[in-house]
């Protein structure tokens, strides 16, 4: 197939792929080997490092190369990968020049302590915005999907595309996500909402949401996130975007083009479920600000 192929095309051709990947990360989850971590700082999200991520990037590249072997493509393990040198580039090109994005294992932590939330996360990147993302839950045997314009669905994972359903966020709990370093806006908004701030709240033996929570369990009605990997947080704030959230910048702007953002990451994210939490998170960084 081109390089040029359509969204829709790409992800149905990569959907058998995703499966049996997502089949492998299920089955090892209580198996598997920890590797020495990546060199990350203090983030122990950032820097755990498990088998599971690094075959699942080798599953996908061939799978990529054997299919689309003129494309753009950036693997979170880009880096200890085999096959990078094999790819055409591992950025940002010229318009519907695509740049496919992987996150074997988004949430790693949570893969290595037994949870159930953590995603493969793959993404379809075009220079002023994406084009595509499928977030697949393993241990749920269910994934998420978002075409640009589209909307958002969701179906098991024995599902195709057609089939799946229309993403619905109605009435979710009201609880706020603060991503890393965020913890400090959790003083802002105790009055009205409840607090996950995943740098303390973060356990190994009692789960707690992750930014995924606004799709698969209803927890979460809005989350502030430092920055937005296209690999992980840009994708997902896609992902709910088109499934009807909000979506802005600290401030409330719109987010900019893909193409000016440095090192493949979005700015500060707000991902809200609603007018009102939008407000609300918009305030209490701005507030921050003003102190």
């Amino acid at each position: 197939m081109s390089s040029q192929s359509k969204p829709r095309e790409i992800l149905c051709t990569l959907l058998p792929h995703l499966r049996v990947a997502a089949g492998y990360a299920d089955y090892i989850q209580n198996k598997i080997a920890v590797l020495p971590a990546k060199d990350g700082g203090d983030n122990f999200f950032a820097t755990a490092l498990t088998d599971a991520d690094l075959s699942i990037q080798t599953f996908v590249e061939v799978a990529l190369l054997g299919t689309f072997p003129n494309i753009r493509f950036h693997g979170e393990e880009h880096e200890q990968s085999r096959n990078t040198k094999y790819f055409r580039a591992i950025d940002l090109g010229e318009p519907d020049d695509y740049l496919i994005t992987l996150d074997p294992i988004d949430g790693t932590k949570f893969y290595l302590d037994g949870h159930d939330n953590y995603q493969i996360i793959l993404a379809i990147v075009n220079a002023d915005d994406f084009e595509a993302v499928i977030a697949i839950s393993p241990a749920i045997k269910t994934y998420y999907y978002a075409l640009r314009g589209e909307g958002a669905y969701w179906g098991t994972l024995d599902k195709d595309l057609e089939a799946c359903s229309p993403l619905k966020i109605a009435n979710p709990e009201p609880n706020i996500l603060l991503g890393w370093e965020m913890g400090h806006l959790k003083a802002s908004l105790t009055d009205k909402y409840g607090i996950i701030d995943v740098q303390k709240d973060y356990s190994a033996t009692k789960p707690i949401p992750n930014t995924n929570g606004i799709f698969t369990s209803n927890k979460v009605a809005g989350a502030i996130l430092r920055r937005g990997k296209f690999i992980d947080g840009g994708a997902l704030a896609f992902l709910a975007r088109e499934a009807g959230c909000i979506v802005s910048t600290f401030n409330g702007s719109e987010l900019p083009r893909l193409s000016a953002c440095q090192n493949l990451s979005l700015p500060g994210l707000i991902i809200a479920t609603s007018t009102e939490v939008h407000q609300d998170l918009v305030t209490a960084c701005q507030n921050l600000v003003k102190k």
